[in-house]
């Protein structure tokens, strides 16, 4: 498994936690202005954690997505408005049934723009909403990608695991019907 790798640029990237991160992936991969999305493990106090340590909640990382996009393309403002949209930003530690502080939904601003950003992403959700917004505001932390596997997953493997099946084609027609405009044809 790879080690953790230099701190992106929030000029063109961003880290997102919410759930899974096969599903969130599968979301941000049909995304236009989007070049790259890694899945990985941020925010945990073990050093290079594998998938099983991560499971087990005890590293106190979550499962997240680092998303290489082009400002020019797509902002990050843009791309709170999708994550918040394509998963529920009111559970605390789960998503449906994936339940732990690994699938917390939180944001992991890479700078000072970035975390003001971030404050208005999620004023702008609840407004949108009566229960309230959990999604943490974290700072950033090293990064470590996910397994090989894990890379590109619904891609690949995805399209035949009951779980994905189940979860990732209703946040795919949820990207498309409101934000059309956005999605890779």
């Amino acid at each position: 498994m790879a080690t953790s790798s230099a701190t992106p640029s929030a000029a063109n990237q961003a880290i997102l936690a919410g759930g899974c991160f096969w599903c969130t992936e599968a979301v941000f991969r049909d995304v236009i202005g989007v070049s790259n999305v890694e899945s990985g493990y941020i925010g945990g106090a073990t050093e290079n954690p594998t998938y099983k340590q991560v499971c087990s909640g005890t590293t106190g990382h979550a499962e997240a997505i680092r998303v290489t996009f082009d400002p020019a393309v797509i902002d990050y403002s843009q791309l709170l408005d999708i994550f918040f949209a394509t998963h529920d930003p009111t559970q605390l530690n789960r998503q449906g049934n994936d339940v732990g502080t690994q699938y917390r939904s939180a944001l992991f601003p890479l700078d000072a723009a970035q975390e003001e950003e971030a404050k208005a992403g999620i004023a702008r959700a609840q407004a949108e909403r009566d229960a309230p917004i959990v999604t943490s505001i974290e700072p950033v932390a090293p990064w470590y990608p996910a397994e090989d596997y894990h890379q590109e997953y619904w891609e690949g493997e995805g399209q035949r695991n009951p779980y994905c099946l189940a979860v990732i084609p209703p946040k795919l027609m949820k990207l498309r019907k409101s934000f059309a405009a956005k999605v890779k044809g």
